[in-house]
Formats: structure tokens, C-alpha cells, sequence
């Protein structure tokens, strides 16, 4: 997996998104469509059509990096959202590209010493 901060804010982009674009193409969608700054550090998600490709676009202190994963077989469940973008977890993205769906969810009260 890549490092990512646990504290990372990620966003995944729920509508189809053309993969031949680079990083001008993605940070013009994260400027346009999502309307967020492509230099702020977050991370963006994005999944082709047919739901077998993603790429993921951050800016960090050097420049943008760009990552990509392409599925053999099988495809990406991508969660809906109305507004064109969902807020992930550093695990839902996990979950996401280990290509796990989690039906039915339930956390337990943990203690949490002072």
C-alpha cells in the first residue's frame, strides 16, 4: 500500500472519469468538478467507466504523483454518492483497491486510556 498518513483527507470521484487524462487533466477535474484544491495535499480518487482502472493524484512538497492500478478481471465497487464525490477512510480506500465490500458493519466501543 502506499504511505499514506492515517489523517489524509481522501476523496473518491463517484462519476466515471476518462483515464487517458494525467495530472493536468485530474487537477483540472479536482478544481472543476469536485471543486477542491489539487494542491492542498488531499488525495483523489478516480475510477474509469467500466469500473477496472483507478488513479489516485496528489500533490506533495516535490509536485504531483500519480498512481494507477488496473484490474486482470473483476471490477471496482464504487460506492454512490448525489454530490459527485464521497469522503474516504484510509481503510475504505484499502478495502476499495483490495477490491473488498463490507456488507454489514459494526465498530465496538474501544477504552481509551488518558
Amino acid at each position: 500500500m502506499i504511505g499514506l498518513d492515517s489523517q489524509a483527507r481522501i476523496w473518491l470521484c463517484t462519476e466515471p472519469t476518462d483515464m487517458r487524462k494525467s495530472f493536468r487533466g485530474l487537477s483540472a477535474l479536482v478544481r472543476n468538478q469536485l471543486k477542491h484544491n489539487p494542491l492542498s495535499g488531499q488525495y483523489f480518487v478516480f475510477i474509469n467507466r467500466r469500473k477496472t482502472q483507478m488513479k489516485m493524484l496528489y500533490f506533495t512538497a516535490t509536485g504531483y504523483c500519480l498512481w494507477a492500478k488496473r484490474l486482470e478481471q473483476g471490477q471496482f465497487r464504487v460506492p454512490l454518492s448525489a454530490s459527485g464525490q464521497k469522503p474516504l477512510t484510509l481503510t475504505d480506500l484499502q478495502l476499495l483497491i483490495d477490491g473488498i465490500e463490507v456488507q454489514k458493519y459494526r465498530q465496538f466501543k474501544r477504552f481509551q486510556g488518558v
